[in-house]
């Protein structure tokens, strides 16, 4: 059975020739006019590329220890010359390892940095009106970071309650590694707090559940028109007389999943079946990689969070200034900080555990 390191070089052997053959690829000119297939091999060649770079240093450093250790067993050189590569040797080695180390980095957490683009949903769950005005103040926290990192942000879609909290609210963010900071949010979170609906001051207990779903381009993922139904009818609720009157809400089901997406927000119907569309590729592409990563991944359980909306991941604990994300075991005793946006700390703490149990994994 071949050794760890090897097998492990063996794929980055693979990686580099890949990347060597997209080039050639690229440059064919049969290729240049295909234009979806020119911008696939464009992607596919960013994803590799900080891979195959990073292993590219890395094989320069080994043939430089090679030449310098060829140099120690040179018999006809003298010993303080020898003495010399001795110390290049030893910083060959450790630039060696430190290298190693941050390519098996990138190549773990490549799946999370090449995604720019998610769709975000959170959804009141048990507690009524609280958990409304809850879901409400998660997305005002996600936002406020959103807005920090200078990332694009677009609504998708808002189901409002009485008290002006979120029954539903949809929306996407646009930035580089958005996935890799966004995508351990995604499950149940909990708040502990007196609710302003509240005359006694007790404190109760409310959820609102977060998916943070890839956003896939059109060549990502391919629908089958025929396996999409689609319905059209008058969108209800607040929004002024033209929603309530044109047939504008869009809802579409994807019937070999039973997945269904419905747009209501838009005056017009073009846009609300455009965005239906948008969360319906997002839903469906994190459903086929949820399964390949399934397949390839045996030690998924060890990783932070499935991004199951069942699964508890946090408690915002409003009387101790409290938060503790329980994957990790977690509490920071900065919450005003935390739900004004200040993630970055939280964020952090959740990305380094998760690359310590892939390396583990590899």
């Amino acid at each position: 059975m071949p050794d760890i390191k090897d097998s492990f070089l063996a794929k980055l052997d693979q990686i580099e020739s890949r990347y060597d053959e997209i080039e050639k690829q690229i440059s064919n000119i049969a290729i240049a006019g295909d234009s979806a297939k020119l911008v696939a091999l464009s992607k596919e060649k960013g994803r590799l590329k900080a891979i195959a770079t990073k292993y590219r240093e890395y094989q320069k450093i080994i043939a430089n220890i090679k030449d310098t250790r060829e140099i120690l067993t040179d018999k006809a050189l003298d010993e303080d010359f020898k003495s010399l590569a001795k110390e290049e040797l030893q910083q060959l080695e450790n630039k060696k390892q430190a290298q190693m180390e941050e390519i098996k980095n990138t190549l773990v957490m490549a799946d999370k940095m090449d995604v720019d683009s998610v769709i975000m949903e959170i959804r009141a769950g048990t507690g009524g009106e609280e958990a409304a005005l809850f879901a409400r103040d998660l997305y005002e926290m996600y936002i406020k970071y959103t807005e920090g990192r200078k990332w694009k942000i677009e609504p998708l879609s808002f189901h409002v309650s009485e008290m002006g909290g979120f029954r539903e609210v949809i929306f996407s963010i646009k930035g580089p590694g958005v996935y890799s900071e966004l995508a351990y949010e995604a499950g149940g979170h909990r708040v502990q707090r007196v609710p302003q609906t509240e005359s006694q001051g007790r404190i109760h207990t409310s959820a609102a559940t977060v998916a943070v779903l890839p956003e896939p381009g059109e060549l990502d993922i391919q629908i089958n028109p025929n396996d999409v139904v689609e319905y059209i009818s008058r969108a209800g609720g607040p929004g002024g007389q033209n929603v309530n009157k044109v047939n504008s809400a869009v809802r579409l089901e994807h019937v070999p999943t039973g997945i269904t997406v419905n747009m209501r927000d838009e005056r017009s119907q073009h846009k609300n079946r455009a965005k239906a569309w948008r969360v319906l590729r997002s839903k469906l592409y994190n459903l086929y990689e949820g399964k390949k990563r399934a397949e390839r991944e045996s030690q998924r359980r060890s990783m932070v969070g499935s991004g199951d909306r069942s699964e508890k991941i946090r408690t915002y604990n409003f009387p101790q200034n409290r938060v503790t994300d329980h994957r990790i075991n977690l509490s920071l005793y900065n919450l005003d900080k935390i739900i004004a946006g200040d993630l970055g700390e939280l964020i952090a703490a959740l990305k380094d555990y998760d690359k310590q149990q892939r390396l583990k994994n590899l």
